[in-house]
């Protein structure tokens, strides 16, 4: 009876606070939340949340699609320009607590989200018309999608790339399984299992960014791109090339890599992670070690999904990466929910739990990436996490027992 008790106060506090948050991803100021005009010829997409790092919500995401298809069907629209206000981001990501949240009370937000952001990074890709993203900040996770797929990334001093999801349970999404493998040797699986940052002009220097220009040019290379009259590609490309010639900061140093590239070929050129791991052991350098640090803080179930989605998405279109990356996104929702609801209802754990499992899980073999993988992985994660948990709440009550006596 307690239990049952535990559960459904367990099952209101989640729902309650899903709609609390839902409030805020559905909010009728959804409007102020991303901007759109013409000027002169282009259309101009701006992400208008500075103090959440213009972090993409579902409604956000619900205004930029349709706006997109009329832009490019409009004979009077040439190019898109797409910006975040404020001084520190582009986009610095999905608002994945309300999506997170969602999967835990099985709302469909957690589907939705998804599905609807794969969509529109789908768009992006395919976009008959110029489609220019000024990255002039933090630019990571969702922020990535609506850039990385487009014909012109502009990164600048400010900018700061990266993909942290498998520090949080999840994978590099939005086509990181398309645009990743096709980064130069293994450089894109390194990015993907470590979640490092790169900064500036290694941004472009990687080719995540097709040009560099520096952030105080930015506001003029807008008002020359505006000014445009029904450019081409090459139009667009011309103009970009000639600001990057007149942007020397930071020229002159080094790529934040270039000593550790060799290495990274060498080192990540492995049939799985276990080997990567035995890799950086026996090379036993400085920055091997380092890896080696980093990588033992994320999930290692993150980092085997990442690592077979980077294998499977170098032969695959942006298309069927975005439908394989749909999939894992709804196995990882679904599994996160389970483990944590089984971890706060029956032994009183911490969301944490997830990560600490992820350890215990690492020899799971990720079979299989196409749509029965979330059923089978559910069910090998879920009979470790009954496992794990059971042991761990027998060595808390044994330290607890040891302590009081």
């Amino acid at each position: 009876m307690s239990l049952i008790i535990l559960t459904s106060a367990h099952r209101l506090r989640s729902i309650c606070r899903l709609q609390r948050i839902q409030g805020h991803m559905m909010s009728s100021k959804a409007g102020s939340e991303v901007l759109f005009e013409k000027v002169g010829n282009a259309g101009v997409i701006t992400l208008n949340r500075p103090k959440a790092l213009n972090a993409l919500n579902l409604t956000m995401i619900r205004h930029i699609y349709p706006q997109l298809k009329k832009w490019d069907k409009d004979s009077e629209t040439d190019l898109v320009i797409i910006k975040g206000a404020g001084e520190k981001a582009f986009c610095a990501g999905g608002d994945i607590r309300a999506v997170t949240e969602a999967g835990k009370a099985g709302d469909s937000l957690a589907q939705d989200f998804f599905r609807e952001e794969y969509i529109l990074n789908n768009t992006i890709g395919t976009y008959q018309k110029p489609y220019v993203a000024l990255i002039d900040g933090i630019t990571m996770g969702g922020g990535v999608g609506l850039s990385v797929h487009g014909q012109f990334r502009v990164a600048t001093e400010k900018t700061l790339f990266a993909m942290p999801e498998t520090g949080i349970g999840l994978f590099p999404d939005v086509g990181g399984g398309y645009f990743l493998p096709r980064l130069q040797g293994k450089l894109g699986l390194f990015l993907a299992l470590t979640g490092i940052r790169l900064k500036g002009r290694d941004v472009q220097r990687v080719g995540l960014a097709t040009h560099f220009v520096q952030s105080d040019k930015i506001a003029s290379l807008e008002k020359d791109l505006v000014d445009l009259k029904s450019p081409s590609n090459t139009d667009v490309a011309q103009l970009l090339e000639s600001y990057q010639e007149q942007s020397s900061l930071d020229a002159e140093k080094p790529f934040v890599l270039q000593e550790q590239t060799e290495a990274i070929d060498r080192l990540f050129s492995a049939g799985s992670v276990e080997e990567i791991m035995e890799n950086l052991k026996k090379d036993g350098s400085a920055f091997a070690l380092k890896q080696t640090e980093t990588l033992s803080k994320m999930s290692p179930t993150s980092l085997k999904l990442t690592f077979r989605q980077i294998q499977e998405g170098a032969r695959m279109s942006l298309q069927e990466v975005l439908v394989m990356e749909y999939r894992l996104s709804q196995a990882c929702m679904v599994c996160n929910a389970i483990i944590c609801k089984c971890s706060a209802l029956s032994f009183h754990y911490p969301n944490q739990i997830c990560l600490k499992l992820c350890w215990h899980i690492f020899h799971i073999p990720v079979i299989h990436l196409g749509e029965y993988l979330c059923h089978e992985f559910l069910l090998l994660l879920c009979r470790e996490a009954t496992i794990f948990m059971r042991e761990s709440e027998q060595v808390r009550c044994t330290k607890s027992h040891i302590s009081s006596s």
